[in-house]
């Protein structure tokens, strides 16, 4: 039986909740009358990354949620009298509403789409800043924070995997990791407004990058391989090929992508009990490893409270070294996208987290040594400057490797008919440690910076241990190949 054949019953029951847009079909004739302007949109990459360009409004938003208690935490504490415990939690709420985001993202996108999925995640981040930005107290401000949190939940999962699903295998890796670098640009937005606007105005602000993705995401096609798998064959071909270009010839790609979705079974239900095949539970594992691991680095700790460890350190315009360090990261990840796609993502993240490793342990080893020098002695204010010169090197290290290829290598590696489970699983894991992390670290940090940071020390040598034992090399090769190596 043919695909076509096959999938007819699952067209009609299932349509993508926003449609790929008439302009899409038009034929050639209609092309030239258009002009040069029309012919530029169905040039292949320029497709390719107009869509990605997009979709990473979200990420932005998803950065700017991350950063926002960073250069906002002394004012809302005077402002709404709270505690550093309320503070604290309001800080990790948006972990725990991304965590029950991340439940959700996988059956979400899969039932209405990945374009549907980031327009429904959009929508309680908008009401989420407002009620932060009019909150009179700490009730207000906490809903405000469990809802932008619920739509950044949603946003993780959905947007690596939509890049991953349209981007041809030669750009996938630098496409890809275009999602942490909106992060780290939404971070050093929220670390660069903070200076010069009150935290009532910062969070209107934070509203501006989903107001423009949600009419963006009527100009962009569905996934292609979320259209195979329902059995949309009509709709998956015109979305290859505005994706490839208008002059392309798909025919191999399209028929790597039936035949993969004919083999997975599409339509079987699939169980937690069927995870425990290898060929889905390994994959599991990697995804689910990395994206664990990247959160107990302690990197979120850093970043949420960067402000509150400089001024530990010894510095006194700790806020300006904060926006200095969101610079960085933008810089270090940019680089990133540039070196995924030629060195492999494997290199990559062992080189670093091997660089992690050695700046939080010199970073660890100074903290314990300025607790036992004098504040006034030349030697106090040296080991400030190696504290934040390691922290500095730190995110470096992690916005190589450990930040953006996580979440690639997850959307890489799940097999089509798992992705909805297994990566809402993969998600779930990282928004949980992520939360545990921002709940403990002004805490821990009040207890010991050194012991805080010998933690982060320890976790940064396993994931060496861990990448260079069972992660694999995903570069060069198509989605079908990589998810086909794990029977």
């Amino acid at each position: 039986m043919s695909f076509r054949e096959d999938s007819g019953e699952g067209r009609d029951l299932q349509k993508p909740f926003l449609h790929t847009g008439s302009w899409y079909k038009m034929g050639s004739r209609q092309s030239s009358i258009m002009g040069s302007s029309t012919q530029v949109m169905r040039d292949g990459s320029v497709s390719v990354l107009f869509c990605v360009l997009i979709v990473a409004l979200g990420p932005i938003q998803f950065g700017f949620t991350c950063g926002y208690s960073s250069p906002t935490q002394d004012a809302i504490v005077r402002d709404l009298k709270l505690s550093l415990s309320e503070f604290s939690l309001f800080g990790s709420l948006s972990n725990v509403g991304a965590m029950v985001g991340a439940i959700a993202s996988g059956q979400i996108a899969e039932y209405i789409g990945r374009k549907g999925s980031l327009m429904i995640a959009a929508i309680p981040n908008i009401i989420g800043w407002l009620a932060i930005s009019f909150a009179k107290d700490s009730s207000f401000l906490f809903m405000g924070r469990l809802l932008e949190g619920f739509g950044v939940g949603i946003i993780s999962y959905v947007v690596p995997v939509y890049i991953a699903e349209i981007a041809p295998e030669n750009m996938r890796g630098g496409l890809g990791s275009v999602n942490q670098l909106s992060v780290t640009i939404g971070i050093m937005l929220s670390y660069l407004l903070g200076l010069f606007v009150n935290w009532r105005v910062l969070a209107i602000l934070g509203i501006l990058p989903c107001t423009v993705l949600i009419p963006g995401l009527f100009f962009i096609p569905e996934s292609p391989r979320w259209l195979a798998k329902m059995g949309m064959t009509d709709e998956f071909e015109t979305s290859l090929q505005v994706l490839r270009g208008f002059d392309t010839d798909i025919s191999v790609e399209v028929h790597e992508i039936k035949r993969s979705v004919a083999s997975t079974g599409k339509r079987a239900a699939i169980r937690f009990a069927d995870l425990k095949r290898k060929r889905y539970w390994f994959p599991l594992m990697v995804g689910i490893g990395l994206l664990v691991l990247q959160q107990l680095s302690g990197i979120n700790g850093v970043l949420f409270y960067s402000t509150t460890i400089f001024a530990n350190a010894g510095i006194s315009s700790s806020s300006a070294a904060t926006v200095g360090l969101g610079a960085i990261q933008v810089i270090a990840t940019g680089i990133s996208t540039w070196l995924v796609d030629k060195s492999g993502r494997r290199l990559l993240l062992i080189i670093s987290s091997s660089v992690m490793t050695v700046s939080l342990l010199i970073v660890s080893i100074a903290f314990f040594l300025e607790g036992t020098v004098s504040k006034d002695s030349n030697l106090y204010g040296i080991l400030g400057i190696v504290s934040v010169v390691g922290l500095v090197v730190m995110v470096i290290g992690f916005s190589l490797g450990l930040g953006p290829i996580p979440w690639l290598i997850m959307s890489e590696i799940l097999p089509v008919n798992i992705k909805g489970l297994a990566g809402s699983i993969a998600t779930m894991g990282n928004w949980l440690i992520s939360w545990v992390i921002t709940m403990t670290a002004n805490l821990l940090l009040s207890w010991s910076s050194g012991g805080t940071f010998a933690i982060y020390t320890v976790v940064a040598v396993f994931t060496v241990a861990f990448t260079a034992i069972w992660v694999p090399e995903t570069k060069g090769r198509t989605l079908e190949e990589i998810q086909f190596s794990f029977r």
